[in-house]
């Protein structure tokens, strides 16, 4: 377990800048491949509320979950613990974000949405994380 939560402190940066989505807009014959932190630079300059909310439950969150997971490997907190199901929960948010923009773009007439394998990464991470803390607590 140590060592698969290691791992993820390497995984989910590699995850941030892999492409998750591609985007083809026919009408214009544009698109192109999108990361969670290429995502973000865009939301910044559109939303930089929104931008920060999604940065913590995307970034932040996941990766804050994993260094505590690795602190209470090595040295149980009970304030770890409890704190960790909270976080676990937060981290998947951006999950259901990342869906539901899917879900809008393709509702656009003449859009295209492909998933990439930076997202399946990414949710793969979350979902590796998320198992990692149920089984320590």
């Amino acid at each position: 377990m140590k060592m698969l939560n290691a791992a993820l402190l390497i995984l989910y940066p590699v995850a941030w800048v892999a492409p998750m989505i591609e985007t083809r807009v026919f009408w214009l014959l544009g698109g192109g491949q999108i990361s969670l932190l290429g995502g973000l630079q865009t939301l910044w300059s559109e939303s930089w509320p929104l931008a920060c909310l999604v940065a913590l439950l995307a970034v932040i969150m996941p990766y804050a979950k994993v260094v505590l997971t690795q602190l209470a490997y090595h040295r149980p907190m009970p304030l770890i613990g409890q704190a960790l199901p909270w976080i676990a929960r937060l981290s998947m948010a951006d999950i259901f974000l990342i869906a539901l923009y899917i879900v809008l773009a393709k509702g656009i007439a003449g859009a295209s949405v492909t998933p990439q394998w930076g997202l399946w990464l990414f949710t793969g991470c979350v979902l590796l994380s998320l198992w990692i803390s149920w089984r320590k607590t």
